[in-house]
């Protein structure tokens, strides 16, 4: 879709793809931007410089040719005589990660000094990273394989690089407190996220939510409230929901729930059993020949030959077959449960805080259960700590006193909901992200 014709924007919004992904996933956004905003307020840039295989070149990467692009609009418009004065940035997926990168770069070039900066949204990303909250082996051998078929992006997602001379993974310098990445978030006046909280096979709730719990892992016991209008959609932030009466919850009804739910993962697994190990080969041989374009490809951007003067942006920071490698690894992520905090674990990670929009947990757990507990509106909830990393713990507590709307979605009737949330495609059967998108319109802030 082409980008909005206007004539005297005023307010600059920016659209940033996910990993595998292209500007025609922005698509649903960007029309009904054109639809709700008259032409000559809201001018729309739907980044196009991270494509395809490019989204394998790293958050770094990413989030300089996205800081460029910008730069390009923002200077080809004032040439126009139609300087922009405000801007917006909405990220989805890994987009959201690469848009949080490159508004720190703004921010250090002094691209927000006499701007008003309204809003900053967040689809289905992975703030926390992509690494599966288990203990011993099994996580292990998946967050070990999986952080190496995505090149330098899978590296940084599962918090297994070390970022320049930092000696610390990206996603943590991106969540410092005193670095220019947090104080650019700082500057948007409404920051807001969606997080998909089932059948997300690429980023699951705890990280888009930046959450050190789900609440929602037994979803069928507990009675979801929505917001008025906007269900059954979207989560009633305030209030998200209650417990199930006994009757509802009794030992029957979670036994025919459990083979239910079995029956329902049989697909699944005959997809690992039959076409996985076919799968694995061809998935493995395209990352080794990916891998190896995205460091040519990293190496002409660092040289300044791609047409971005990469010396801008080298800052002090503490201030098809992809089709297939997608729904591959897709698949396979999606397998793995999650696990929690041993009980005398839970004290130490409960000091970190809690990024639920709900009433933080209590620090008196229980000994014989090993979970937290968290207030509703009906008598207290459990709610196990997940088995996170100190460092992602820390990334919850300096991103959240930043400040986030957080809206949980439940999208019923796609089992791909990562996709659905922003209506990826025109089809049928993503149209529930409709109403997360009429949502986020009538949140967004002209």
């Amino acid at each position: 879709m082409e980008d909005c014709e206007v004539s005297k924007p005023e307010h600059l919004c920016v659209l940033v793809h996910g990993l595998w992904g292209n500007p025609g996933h922005m698509w649903y956004l960007e029309k009904s931007l054109c639809e709700e905003y008259p032409e000559d307020r809201l001018h729309i840039l739907s980044a196009k410089g991270n494509a395809g295989n490019h989204t394998y070149d790293g958050i770094e990467t990413g989030g300089e040719r996205v800081a460029h692009e910008i730069e390009q609009e923002l200077e080809k418009l004032a040439k126009k005589g139609t300087p922009i004065k405000k801007l917006s940035v909405i990220g989805y997926s890994l987009g959201g990660l690469v848009a949080r990168y490159a508004v720190g770069l703004l921010y250090h070039n002094k691209w927000f000094d006499e701007r008003l900066e309204p809003n900053f949204t967040t689809f289905a990303t992975p703030h926390l990273g992509v690494r599966t909250p288990l203990l011993g082996f099994p996580s292990t051998l998946w967050n070990v394989l999986g952080a190496r078929t995505l090149s330098i992006s899978g590296r940084q997602l599962f918090g297994i690089d070390k970022f320049r001379d930092t000696g610390r993974p990206l996603l943590s310098v991106l969540a410092d407190p005193e670095g220019i990445f947090i104080r650019a978030l700082t500057t948007f006046k409404n920051r807001s996220l969606y997080a998909n909280v089932i059948n997300d096979r690429s980023a699951v709730f705890y990280t888009t939510a930046i959450s050190r719990t789900d609440p929602y892992v037994n979803i069928d016991n507990l009675d979801v409230n929505y917001v008025p209008g906007y269900e059954p959609v979207v989560i009633d932030g305030k209030n998200p929901f209650s417990m199930k009466n006994a009757e509802s919850s009794g030992t029957f009804s979670r036994l025919r729930k459990r083979l239910d739910a079995w029956i329902a993962k049989l697909p699944m697994y005959a997809f690992l059993v039959f076409i996985v190990p076919i799968g694995v080969v061809i998935f493995l041989s395209n990352s080794v020949i990916q891998s190896v374009a995205s460091q040519q490809r990293i190496r002409l951007h660092q040289t300044g030959k791609t047409g971005v003067d990469v010396s801008k942006y080298r800052i002090p920071l503490l201030q098809n077959m992809r089709e297939t490698a997608e729904t591959l690894y897709e698949n396979v992520n999606s397998a793995q449960d999650q696990e929690y905090l041993p009980v005398e674990y839970e004290d130490a990670a409960v000091s970190h805080g809690s990024s639920l929009l709900l009433p933080e947990p209590s620090k008196a757990m229980s000994q014989s259960s090993g979970k937290s507990t968290v207030d509703t509106e009906d008598p207290q909830v459990e709610v196990p700590t997940l088995a996170l990393t100190d460092e992602q713990f820390a990334m919850i507590d300096a991103l959240d006193k930043v400040g986030w709307k957080k809206y949980h979605v439940w999208i019923h009737k796609a089992r791909h909901s990562h996709a659905a949330v922003i209506v990826r495609m025109n089809e049928k059967r993503f149209n529930e992200g409709k109403v997360v998108v009429r949502h986020w319109l009538s949140e967004f802030e002209l």
